[in-house]
């Protein structure tokens, strides 16, 4: 899958799962809503679901450790039509008096209605945009011939077939002639 085809497919999704790791590198997963902006930031905000606290672990990673990964998939039991995307990059952490924050809750609150923003708003400056999907038009299908590589079902027409006499060359199970007919 090319890049921005992940790109396009990630930013269709609903949620993603967030991949973060603190200065301790002990990995810390977590689904969440985003929106992609210009330039392909992504954003997300502590929103008001009920939760202990909005001090959230995946904000104290990024300010510890601020590379992260999301990750957005469709699954279903045709497995031709699975796929997934990836974003890795650099995250940031926006105070709500931010302009880019204040935006990036504009964003969020048009995609999901929903939401409730109260709390910090986490960035990610994606450097790369990865995936992959089982009918990857990319990709050749296996269960289909390529055109570009011969069909071993078939003859190949470059080479003499065994099973027809050629007829440029004498055949070894016939008398030789002689240059004189046989009426002579």
């Amino acid at each position: 899958m090319s890049p921005e085809e992940a790109r396009r497919r990630f930013a269709q999704a609903r949620v993603a799962r967030l991949a973060t790791a603190g200065a301790d590198g002990r990995p810390h997963i977590v689904a969440i809503v985003f929106a992609v902006g210009d330039g392909g930031v992504i954003y997300s905000v502590v929103d008001a679901k009920p939760k202990r606290t909005t001090a959230l672990r995946r904000l104290a990673n990024v300010a510890e450790n601020p590379r992260v990964s999301l990750l957005v998939d469709h699954y279903e039991e045709q497995w031709d039509r699975l796929w997934w995307a990836r974003a890795d990059g650099t995250g940031r952490l926006l105070g709500s008096l931010d302009p880019e924050a204040a935006a990036a809750v504009a964003l969020l609150r048009d995609r999901y209605p929903q939401q409730r923003a109260v709390g910090m708003v986490l960035a990610v400056d994606v450097e790369r945009w990865s995936g992959w999907a089982a009918a990857d038009p990319c990709r050749p299908d296996p269960s289909r011939p390529d055109p570009s590589r011969p069909d071993p079902s078939r003859p190949d027409p470059s080479r003499p077939d065994p099973a027809r006499p050629d007829p440029t060359r004498p055949d070894p199970t016939r008398p030789a002639r002689s240059g004189r007919s046989q009426a002579e």
